[in-house]
C-alpha cells in the first residue's frame, strides 16, 4: 500500500512511528514500558489539540484519505463465514458496491457497502466507489433478500457520489437509487448504516436510510462536495474551505443536527493508522446498535424508520 500523508499529518506521524517501535521493545523487555506510557501520553495530547482543531475541508481530506479502511477491510475484521453474492440480475455486476452475508456476533446479516480501489487498476475497476446503477439494483436485491430471510442489514457508506455519465444515467440512476431507498424503507428488519468515509450525495444516502445511523470521527456527509458547492455558488472551486464550514458536513455537526445517533472515535491520527482498532470501535458501536432495536417487530422497524427521517430537517421558531 503506497504511504500517503497529508500536510497537516506531518507532525503526528513520527510520534505515531516512534511510540509503535516502543511499543514493540517493551513487548519483549518490560523496562521500556515508562518509555512508552510517556510516548503515549505525549502522542494522546498532540493528537488531540491538532485533531481538534482541524477545519471542516482538512476532515473532508481525512474522510477521503486514501489509506482509510473501506468496506472489505471491515468485513475482513467484523464477520466470520462471510460469502460475498453479486450482480444484479439484470445487466453486471458493479464492484463498487460489494454485498454478501455474513456472522456478526452469532447473527447472520447481510452486509453491503461502497468499495474503492487500492492501486490505480483497482479503482478504475472499482470506479473509486462511484456506483452505477447495476451497483444500487445489486444493493436493492441484497435488502429484499434480507427482508425475506428476516436478516439484519449492515451498510457502510463511503463514497464521492454516484457516478453521473452517460451510461449511468441511459441505464437508470436516479430510479436505480431511488428503488434501493424504497427497498430500505420497507425492509421489515433492523438497518444500522455507518458513514465510514465520504458520504457524498444520493450515492451514499442510497446505502444510509437506517434505523441508526453512525458516522466515524473523520467522516462527513452531504448532498454536494465542497468544491461542488463552490463551484455552483461562487463560481470558484478554491472556495472549497468555506463551501466546507457552511454545508456543516462533519460529524460534530451531523450528530447536532440529528442525522446520526453516534460517532464513533477512530484510532490516534485516523482509521487509517491502525485499521483492528478501527474496525473494533465501528464493531462496538454497529453491536450497540443492533442490540437497541432487537425488542422491534418488523412493523415497528419499518415505522420507527420512516419517523426518523420524517423528524429530519425540522426546526422551532
Amino acid at each position: 500500500m503506497t504511504t500517503l500523508v497529508l500536510p497537516f499529518e506531518k507532525p503526528v506521524l513520527g510520534l505515531l512511528s516512534r511510540t509503535a517501535e516502543v511499543r514493540a521493545l517493551a513487548e519483549i523487555d518490560r523496562r521500556y514500558l515508562p518509555e512508552l506510557e510517556r510516548l503515549e501520553r505525549e502522542t494522546e495530547k498532540v493528537v488531540h489539540e491538532l485533531y481538534a482543531a482541524l477545519t471542516p475541508m482538512q476532515r473532508v481530506q481525512l474522510s477521503r484519505h486514501g489509506n482509510r479502511p473501506y468496506t472489505l477491510d471491515y468485513v475482513e475484521r467484523l464477520f466470520t463465514d462471510w460469502v460475498e453474492l453479486k450482480g444484479d440480475r439484470r445487466f453486471a455486476d458493479d464492484a463498487a458496491i460489494v454485498t454478501g452475508i455474513g456472522t456478526f456476533h452469532a447473527r447472520s446479516v447481510m452486509v453491503v457497502g461502497h468499495q474503492k480501489g487500492r492501486s490505480t487498476k483497482d479503482n478504475v475497476r472499482r470506479n473509486f466507489g462511484m456506483a452505477h446503477p447495476e451497483g444500487y439494483r445489486k444493493a436493492t436485491r441484497m435488502f429484499e433478500l434480507a427482508g425475506r430471510f428476516r436478516l439484519p442489514i449492515l451498510t457502510f457508506v463511503d463514497t464521492p457520489g454516484a457516478y453521473c455519465g452517460i451510461g449511468a444515467e441511459e441505464r437508470g440512476q436516479s430510479e436505480a437509487i431511488g428503488a434501493c431507498i424504497a427497498a430500505m424503507v420497507r425492509a421489515p428488519v433492523p438497518i444500522v448504516a455507518t458513514i465510514t468515509g465520504e458520504g457524498g450525495s444520493g450515492g451514499a444516502l442510497g446505502l444510509a436510510v437506517g434505523n441508526r445511523v453512525l458516522v466515524v470521527e473523520f467522516g462527513c456527509y452531504s448532498p454536494i462536495s465542497p468544491e461542488g458547492c463552490a463551484s455552483i455558488l461562487w463560481r470558484d472551486a478554491a472556495l472549497a474551505d468555506e463551501a466546507a464550514r457552511q454545508l456543516k458536513l462533519t460529524a460534530p455537526d451531523l450528530l447536532r443536527f440529528g442525522i446520526v445517533e453516534e460517532i464513533v472515535p477512530e484510532p490516534p491520527g485516523g482509521a487509517h493508522q491502525d485499521y483492528d482498532l478501527a474496525a473494533k470501535l465501528v464493531g462496538q458501536a454497529i453491536l450497540r446498535a443492533l442490540e437497541s432495536l432487537e425488542a422491534l417487530g418488523p412493523r415497528e422497524l419499518v415505522e420507527q424508520r420512516y419517523q426518523r427521517f420524517r423528524k429530519l430537517g425540522q426546526f422551532a421558531g
